[in-house]
Order: structure tokens, then sequence, then C-alpha cells
């Protein structure tokens, strides 16, 4: 959220086209709703700096307490991969770090489109429209120029023997990459018939 109070002068409030309006033009109403957007704005990014710091906090917490785990048996372990499940001794709570990998294709995909499409011109009788429509489907990028990763992985399960379709399917499982990883926290309360309920820390689905 852009903040206009640093650049707005004194007696003046700064409109949504960024012009100077004096106060005293500035309808009561419209007075109130500004201060109740901000005040409301305000405790909202409270929450959430203490929200990040309780997600840094705990994940910390679980990370020294898998390697203080890890020492009871004279092993070390480096990182914060891996996902963990940890729960208290009655089972009612769990707390669980998960590690959420993103993948990413290299030029070499390129490569494997290729040789799709040479299998693709040699079975011109052969193949239907349902295998084509697949093959562009999984190939097709979205908005952001990006490329559906488990359509594109989904190939490697058709049941195609062809040399030249296994070389392409090794030329996708080459060129396929870990771009970054993302580390989820999630808190789980035991319900009366034994399942465990999301404690739920998104403000949207409260």
């Amino acid at each position: 959220m852009k903040n206009t109070q640093q650049q707005t002068p004194a007696g003046y409030m700064t409109d949504a086209q960024g012009r100077l309006v004096p106060v005293e033009m500035v309808k009561e109403i419209d007075l109130e709703r500004d201060a109740l957007v901000r005040e409301i704005v305000e405790r909202a990014l409270g929450l959430s700096k203490r929200l990040a710091e309780f997600k840094t906090q705990a994940m910390g917490d679980i990370g020294a307490f898998v390697e203080l785990s890890a020492e009871k048996y004279g092993a070390r372990v480096g990182g914060s991969k891996g996902n963990v499940q940890i729960s208290t001794f009655d089972g009612e709570y769990k707390v669980r770090r998960d590690i959420a990998e993103t993948l990413q294709f290299d030029e070499r995909l390129q490569a494997a489109k290729a040789l799709i499409d040479e299998c693709l011109h040699e079975w011109t009788e052969g193949a239907g429209p349902e295998i084509r429509m697949l093959i562009n489907d999984a190939f097709q990028v979205d908005k952001q120029g990006n490329i559906n990763t488990n359509r594109v992985l989904g190939l490697r399960r058709l049941a195609i023997t062809h040399t030249k379709w296994q070389q392409a399917m090794q030329a996708i499982s080459d060129s396929l990459q870990v771009s970054g990883s993302k580390a989820y926290l999630r808190i789980y309360k035991r319900q009366h018939d034994g399942s465990y309920r999301q404690v739920n820390l998104d403000l949207a689905s409260l």
C-alpha cells in the first residue's frame, strides 16, 4: 500500500490521482472513510508482522529440535530440507514443517519438444488427435510465460516405446531443475472423531 502521508503537506490530502486537495474541501464522510481504512490497515500490518515473526521463530525452533533429536543418536543434520512432523505426547496437537520445491525446465526442454514434434510428424497417420491435443496442451505457457511442470511431466506416463520419444522423455527429465524452495508451517488439532483439523491462520477463510 502506497503511503502518501509523508509527501502530503499539512492541511492537504492526496487523492487517488495524486492531486493535493485542501482538507476543508474533503467531505466529512470521505474523511471518516479514510480514517477507518487506515486504522484497519495499520492493525492488519501489525498482525502480518507478528505472524511473520511467529513463523520465523517456529521454523527455527523446529530446526533446532530436529538437530537436538539427531544428536541423541550421534548424527548430524544440515540445512532445513525435508518435511518434519512433531506431535504432543498425547497426540492432541501436531506441527508440520513442509518444504515445497519449485521446479522449472532449462533449455533442454526445447530439444525434447523438437524430438516430440519429429515423432508426431512421423506418426501423421497413426497419432490420434487426442495425443496431439495432450502434447500441445502440455507445452502451452500461461500469462506469465511459464510452462505447467505437471503437464509436461505427465507425458512420461504415456506408454510409448518409440526410440525418439524415449529420447525426448529423457531430455525432459534432464532439463528439470530445482529453482527454489518454500517452507510451510502447518499446525493441527485433533478432533473428537480422531481426525485432525488444521489451525486456521488464513484471515480470508476465518
